[in-house]
């Protein structure tokens, strides 16, 4: 048996899980985030990357600017394509509300008009008169 390989039935590395879910490009930076203390798991701040998961476990974790919160339904035994990798948790975090932008690359009142913007200036100031 390798390093590798989880001896607890039911149970799997957390880091590997991870990985496996496909939150994370590489095994190594699961890692890191474990070691870093970046991972809750049920509440508990998880600090080895060689702490175990089990189904049930709710895992709370910084991915980007976003927040994480997953509930582990299976553990996997690879890293498989995308479905098979989201049968894996469910999502437990609320859904995120759409932003008003007109823009998405650019704040509303930031930098020059938009053509748009221009004309919609044009109408007002021409009411205005």
């Amino acid at each position: 048996m390798t390093d590798t390989e989880d001896t607890t039935p039911g149970r799997l590395r957390i880091d590997k899980w991870l990985w496996y879910a496909r939150f994370f490009k590489t095994r190594s930076l699961a890692a890191k985030l474990c070691n870093d203390g970046g991972v809750r798991l049920s509440g508990t701040v998880v600090t080895k990357a060689h702490a175990s998961v089990k189904p049930g476990d709710v895992l709370t974790f910084a991915q980007g600017r976003h927040i994480r919160v997953v509930k582990v339904v299976a553990l996997g035994s690879r890293r498989g394509p995308a479905p098979e990798a989201q049968a894996l948790y469910e999502d437990l975090a609320p859904p995120v509300p759409e932003e008003r932008l007109q823009d998405p690359y650019r704040a509303p009142g930031a930098g020059r008009p938009t053509k748009r913007d221009r004309r919609a200036i044009d109408a007002l100031q021409s009411e205005t008169d």
